[in-house]
């Protein structure tokens, strides 16, 4: 597994439904909205991106699109061992929306999802890697991830009986199964034939410098 993600979702439609529109990106709004998410920054605007290349952009460069329904914010600071410390301008910016956060990282091992509810309460949040364990486990685990958390027999078939490994399922395997749960495509393993072409999904690129 390679694949390596920190993505926002603002969502007040199915995001499955809206990936697969092959919507188009409303470009004034992108950039307001990485002005509000970024106010004491300068904004400098970089080449497009698409959600398949750039879910993993460095410090400093965020790439974004709104499109009716969905927002979309790629961005290192969503990034965070404990979802919720996620920065206040961006739970700010939800505003009676749903928001999701995504994010993993396969040199680590490392998995983190988080849910917020349109009222801003939190619905669900799990964290975890194999260096630190369980980081934040918060809510009532979703469908998806009750066959992963009782343990995954591929995953443990695959594990020498000697070979320790302080969970019964890979962080990245989770990863998938909210990427395919919350979004309706994954990164990596099935491709489903009403899959969103993420290559299509544009976004905008942008250099976020601190004043």
């Amino acid at each position: 597994m390679g694949a390596k993600d920190w993505m926002l979702f603002y969502a007040s439609d199915d995001v499955s439904k809206v990936l697969r529109s092959n919507p188009k990106i409303d470009r004034e709004a992108t950039r307001a909205l990485v002005e509000r998410l970024y106010p004491s920054h300068e904004i400098s605007p970089l080449a497009d991106g698409t959600l398949f290349e750039h879910a993993n952009p460095p410090e400093d460069t965020v790439y974004a699109a709104c499109f009716p329904g969905l927002s979309i914010v790629c961005t290192w600071d969503a990034a965070n061992d404990t979802p919720t410390d996620l920065a206040p301008p961006f739970l700010t910016e939800a505003a009676g929306r749903t928001l999701y956060l995504h994010a993993m990282h396969s040199v680590v091992d490392f998995f983190a999802y988080a849910i917020w509810s349109p009222d801003g309460s939190v619905r669900r949040s799990f964290s975890l890697s194999p260096d630190s364990g369980v980081i934040e486990d918060i809510g009532t685990p979703l469908p998806f991830e009750e066959k992963y958390l009782a343990g995954d027999p591929e995953f443990l078939e695959l594990l020498d009986e000697n070979e320790e490994y302080p969970f019964r399922f890979h962080p990245l395997t989770l990863a998938e199964a909210a990427l395919r749960s919350l979004f309706g495509f994954n990164y990596e393993g099935v491709y489903e034939e009403d899959d969103p072409d993420l290559e299509e999904i544009v976004l905008a690129g942008f250099a976020v410098t601190p004043r």
